[in-house]
């Protein structure tokens, strides 16, 4: 994962990795990741704190001018600089546990966020303690840049390094930032409300920031909203957004989950974006039968590609926009009315664009995936759906996992770009399609992108036919020249120990 705009992180991360000894890597990832979060919180807090002390009409312990500036109050005893103070005592387990518990109830959006987990017996306290000193030094590096940026890239980055290090586990809560930077930059949502029913880290939410400061925008123009069923994940998506300063008031969580208890339920969202679980089983359907959310088909009890879809098609604005990865089953099982809610969708123009990832992509799962980008509204292209296949696309950024360059990202999405404008697009065979509903109805309404892509040409190196064919049969020739030449050597050998062919 490193390259040369994060040597730091991952030099960071290998340092901290070494102090985790015996304890798992998803336990670890709360130790550290709360610590990150503490030090920016208290950095924050300090570079205001210092600017108010030296204003003589201002009271640096005043908590409403920390309010104003949408800053974190931090009280004196969970400051970082208290806690490195302690940070080579046996205590300062304790003294961490403290200082999150008086941190959350100084902030309210807090409340129930916070890990309080440095006490416990088998987290060595020697080792917490230099963990300490290693997120001090962050501040050796801030001298050449703001500390709040760089302790957000590396929560990020850790979050990264942690979901590789837990593989399927690590997949609930992360999604490889290339795939996020490609569906954000796909979907472009300047302005508005977005959305993710199954939001984990807030990777999504946090891409969206960015896009939004590369193409000079505003990030007070979108409000998000977001619900995560497992509590962990939801706490480390608060900490990630805070750190991003990005207000999380509307990220919910709680155990059902969007299906069964939808915190969004009267949400339109102008656009939505989501990773959910592969071919999830166990989603409540037998509940949920009679759900007005399946306005294209009843989804299967076994399994919730097309509950998630619908889900999301129910909370999309009437101009709005979304893109969600599924497993590949999705584009043409035929199975427990899957195709016939597909069939729906594509005869309502709701599939924009379909998007045919490589394997291994993904730290869950090595089964290959396609992000789905469905519309609602008349656009240009109404009637017609873009396929794009880039299954072979990227490159093994490790042994295990893929991960796209940004020259393909940019590829895919100026072909998306282009496509949606009609100007400047053309067919690639072997890249990417535009069908009409006629083509698709032709292919049973099956979306899988190589049906409709075909193969690539071969390019010409331009040798005349003759010439390569005359080459290929000089070097035939030559090859049974040398397997005659083989033959009687093998019959001389075998002569001599008493064999004859």
């Amino acid at each position: 994962m490193a390259n040369g705009n994060n040597n730091f992180e991952a030099s960071l991360f290998n340092t901290a990795d070494r102090l985790r000894k015996n304890i798992d890597a998803a336990e670890y990832k709360n130790v550290v990741l709360g610590l990150i979060f503490l030090k920016y919180i208290s950095d924050s807090f300090q570079e205001l704190y210092d600017r108010l002390d030296n204003d003589e009409y201002s009271d640096p312990e005043d908590r409403d001018e920390y309010l104003a500036e949408n800053i974190f109050f931090v009280p004196k005893d969970a400051r970082w600089k208290n806690l490195q103070a302690k940070a080579k005592f046996p205590e300062i387990g304790i003294a961490i546990d403290d200082a999150m518990s008086i941190i959350e109830k100084e902030n309210s959006e807090l409340k129930n966020v916070l890990p309080k987990v440095y006490a416990k017996p088998n987290l060595d306290k020697t080792s917490l303690g230099q963990l300490i000193d290693v997120i001090s030094d962050i501040e050796l590096q801030a001298q050449k840049e703001s500390s709040k940026d760089l302790l957000g890239r590396v929560y990020e980055y850790f979050l990264g390094e942690f979901a590789s290090a837990e593989g399927k586990k690590g997949g609930q809560f992360y999604t490889p930032k290339s795939i996020v930077k490609l569906m954000v930059d796909m979907i472009e949502a300047y302005n508005g409300r977005v959305y993710d029913p199954a939001c984990g880290s807030g990777g999504m939410f946090i891409m969206s920031e960015k896009f939004i400061e590369e193409h000079q925008g505003n990030i007070q123009d979108i409000t998000i909203y977001g619900q995560e069923s497992n509590q962990t994940t939801w706490k480390l998506s608060k900490m990630n957004l805070a750190i991003h300063n990005i207000n999380s008031q509307f990220v919910a969580w709680n155990t059902e989950g969007s299906f069964l208890k939808d915190s969004h339920p009267d949400l339109k969202a102008d656009y939505i974006l989501a990773n959910p679980p592969f071919n999830q089983s166990e989603w409540g359907q037998e509940i949920l039968v009679e759900d007005g959310r399946w306005k294209y088909g009843v989804p299967p009890k076994g399994n919730a590609n097309f509950a998630w879809m619908q889900h999301m098609l129910y909370h999309l604005a009437p101009d709005g926009v979304m893109a969600t990865v599924l497993a590949n089953g999705s584009l043409s099982s035929n199975t427990s009315g899957e195709g016939d809610i597909r069939t729906n969708m594509v005869k309502a123009g709701l599939v924009d664009c379909i998007v045919a990832l490589p394997k291994q992509l993904f730290y869950n799962t090595g089964i290959p995936a396609t992000i789905w980008v469905l519309r609602r509204g008349k656009t240009v292209q109404q009637g017609k759906t873009l396929f794009i296949d880039v299954s072979e696309m990227g490159f093994m950024k490790d042994r295990v996992h893929r991960e796209f360059a940004p020259e393909d990202i940019q590829k895919i999405e100026h072909v998306y770009h282009n496509w949606r404008k009609t100007e400047g697009y053309e067919d690639i065979k072997g890249f990417c399609k535009s069908a009409t509903l006629e083509e698709i109805e032709k292919h049973n309404f099956v979306l899988t992108p190589s049906r409709y892509v075909g193969i690539p040409d071969e390019e010409d190196d331009g040798i005349p036919f003759e010439d390569k064919m005359a080459d290929l049969t000089a070097t035939l020739a030559q090859q049974i020249e040398k397997e005659k030449e083989l033959d009687e050597q093998l019959k001389e050998q075998l002569e001599k120990v008493g064999f004859a062919l």
